[in-house]
């Protein structure tokens, strides 16, 4: 799963990173309306956590332009007590949920999950491809109802491509899927290669089917059409 968190707090922001980065997701931050708004408008994210007081804006106007864009993210508020009339409006205009602080960050990425189940998997624990089945939030996958056993990275390619089946995916959006704000990590795309001839021997020996197909100089698409 992406997450965008957009909190002004630098300790908080951290706390909730780093526990949702171990609990196996990609997280990028940010801390101040400009750069939400800008990251916002540029990557795609399955969630966003919003802190509605930012020192240069308003997270409701945030929300206002994700549903304007029509952009599909769930979104999760985060405030304090006193800002339980800017919490409904956030509401109102479109968030999922809120969390008050405190909050445990248990909580805050139950609440995270629940939001991207109802809206990716409709209420589902996990989704199926043909042969292929995933587990999202233990992070199995099956081909035949034999396990799948993928590396991390190899999971969250699989993943991306499942949930994106028959959509053409550029090597940029995998390799930002992938490594989020650690994009300058990966000095080229000889690692989205790699894995995906990792990922196809470990589905065919399992007799599954390749449907990772090539797009001479784009990407890649995930489809069973020929």
């Amino acid at each position: 799963m992406k997450i965008l968190v957009i909190e002004d707090n630098a300790e908080l922001l951290t706390d909730i990173k780093s526990f949702l980065e171990k609990e196996g997701n990609v997280c990028e931050v940010a801390s101040d309306y400009r750069s939400a708004f800008m990251k916002v408008g540029v990557f795609p994210y399955d969630v966003l956590v919003v802190d509605i007081t930012l020192p240069d804006g308003s997270g409701i106007d945030i929300i206002k332009a994700i549903k304007n864009e029509n952009i599909d993210a769930g979104i999760i508020i985060i405030s304090a007590k006193n800002a339980v009339g800017d919490t409904i409006h956030g509401l109102d205009v479109g968030a999922d949920d809120y969390l008050t602080k405190p909050f445990y960050l248990a909580e805050l990425n139950a609440r995270i999950r629940a939001i991207y189940r109802r809206k990716v998997y409709k209420g589902r624990k996990e989704i199926v491809f043909n042969e292929i089945n995933i587990r999202p939030e233990l992070h199995e996958a099956f081909v035949n109802d034999q396990p799948l056993i993928l590396t991390k990275k190899e999971f969250d390619i699989i993943h991306f491509f499942v949930t994106n089946k028959n959509r053409l995916l550029t090597k940029e959006a995998i390799a930002e899927h992938l490594w989020g704000d650690d994009i300058e990590m990966a000095d080229s795309y000889k690692f989205i290669y790699t894995h995906l001839a990792n990922l196809r021997k470990k589905i065919g020996e399992l007799g599954g089917n390749d449907y990772i197909k090539s797009i001479y100089s784009v990407g890649y698409k995930f489809t069973d059409f020929e």
